[in-house]
């Protein structure tokens, strides 16, 4: 009589399943733990966006806010107002155009910086780093400010180191911009460069070795080979600096005091503000916020779909 070797499954077993046990509770549970913050974020995030929302359909001046007048529904009177409105377009494309020059002159700077940090000893990254976040730590008004001194058309030290003489940065459109362009980038720049000198100390050490030992430059490293494996982590600096940079306001209404000579130096946030504020007009001013939150929503959208993408890629 033959015996077969090995152990043989009892009858009337059933197998293992492989599937991972359901967590007890049933699915309300993670909803459960979320009710916090979703409550935190509906009054500090829905409910907000909601009243704009609201506010830009409506005739709501300062004669509603005193009780004056009655509050009417115009529809979407506001934004027809809006979009024929020639200045309407000359802030958004300026603010486009200003916003694309920061994010260019940031990604530059904290690149660059990035890759100097790779390059020098230990005490003088240590210097450059906690002097990066010094200007990053910095309050908008603040660093405004400073930068208003040292361009100061009669104390600043700039214009005597120049040789400039008595001349004023904020009276020129083109001036106001890139002097407010330099405190934008000096403020943006740290996050940048700590987020991609991160990224570059992943790397392993043997790709760059063998592309220096192939007669590579740095500039061809770095296109080459950095910018490829660096590819997720500059499209998050990328997309987050869009996001900043667009909706800036504490720099331009400091710098060029509201918005420059006749509003030269008016962003869609500057010129939301006075529309709002300082011409009462809510409900405009409210109808500049939504389109606004939707452009950077599509930003946003874009952003989350990138990273969508890379994780399925990982």
């Amino acid at each position: 009589m033959r015996v077969r070797r090995g152990l043989s499954r009892p009858r009337g077993g059933s197998r293992k399943s492989n599937t991972a046990p359901r967590p007890q509770g049933g699915w309300g549970v993670p909803w459960l733990y979320l009710a916090p913050a979703l409550v935190v974020l509906g009054g500090l995030l829905v409910y907000p966006i909601y009243q704009l929302g609201l506010i830009s359909f409506f005739q709501y001046t300062q004669a509603q806010v005193s009780g004056g007048e009655p509050t009417t529904f115009e529809g979407f009177g506001n934004y027809s107002a809006l979009f024929s409105d020639s200045q309407f377009w000359q802030v958004l494309l300026a603010t486009v155009l200003f916003a694309g020059a920061c994010v260019v002159s940031t990604l530059a700077v904290g690149c660059a910086l990035a890759v100097l940090l790779t390059r020098v000893r230990a005490l003088p990254r240590l210097v450059l780093m906690l002097a990066a976040l010094g200007a990053w730590a910095t309050p908008a008004v603040t660093g405004s400010t400073v930068w208003l001194l040292l361009f100061d058309p009669d104390f600043g030290p700039v214009n005597r180191i120049l040789g400039l003489g008595d001349h004023s940065w904020t009276y020129g459109r083109l001036s106001a911009f890139f002097l407010v362009l330099l405190e934008v980038v000096w403020c943006s720049f740290p996050f940048v460069m700590v987020t991609v000198y991160a990224g570059i100390r992943a790397v392993p050490s043997e790709v760059l070795e063998a592309a220096a030992l192939d007669g590579a430059s740095q500039w061809r490293i770095w296109r080459s080979v950095l910018t490829p494996m660096l590819r997720p982590i500059l499209t998050v600096v990328t997309i987050q600096s869009v996001i900043w940079d667009f909706k800036v306001f504490t720099q331009i209404y400091v710098m060029t005091n509201g918005g420059g000579i006749a509003g030269q130096n008016l962003v869609l946030n500057v010129y939301a503000y006075q529309q709002a504020f300082a011409s009462s007009k809510y409900s405009l001013g409210s109808a500049i916020g939504v389109v606004m939150l939707l452009m950077l929503l599509a930003v946003t959208l874009v952003y989350l779909r990138l990273l969508r993408r890379q994780g399925e890629e990982l």
